[in-house]
């Protein structure tokens, strides 16, 4: 796989965005938002990796549903999303599944994001990985607001 690109244009992991997602009243996990760090959008579909890593714990791919353009996506679902694009202007909402939310106070967010930039053709390259990578990782410390998300 070839590596191409970072370029930092913003956060990866949106400032102030650390919610506990409360449904019938109940604490069922959390959410937070996520940008693209590129001067471009991407299909969801180029999404090659999406890891989230919350306080050095490694969250469940089943556990984590991708939320963009008013719909909401499991993580299975995202390689065969070809018509759903993602501005690079918009922020995306990462929604977990963790009975009881997360505690009050600071969480460290670890984001690993790369996606497949499909006007990139690297020859070459291992049939699985013929296209240059977009790295537009990132992590950062939020601090967990009081007001939750309510999904009833």
């Amino acid at each position: 796989m070839t590596f191409v690109m970072k370029l930092p244009f913003v956060d990866t992991v949106v400032d102030n965005s650390l919610v506990n997602t409360l449904v019938n009243g109940k604490k069922l996990g959390y959410e937070f938002q996520i940008r693209l760090s590129y001067y471009r959008g991407h299909y969801l579909s180029c999404i090659e990796e999406l890891t989230i890593v919350v306080d050095g714990e490694e969250v469940k791919a089943n556990d984590i549903n991708f939320c963009l353009n008013g719909k909401e996506f499991t993580m299975g679902q995202i390689p065969y999303l070809i018509s759903e694009f993602w501005n690079c202007n918009e922020a995306a909402t990462i929604k977990v599944y963790l009975p009881g939310g997360l505690e009050d106070g600071e969480h460290n967010i670890d984001v690993t994001l790369l996606l497949r930039n499909a006007y990139m053709y690297i020859p070459g390259n291992t049939e699985k990985h013929n296209y240059a990578v977009l790295d537009s990782c990132g992590s950062k410390t939020l601090t967990l607001r009081n007001e939750e998300r309510r999904e009833d």
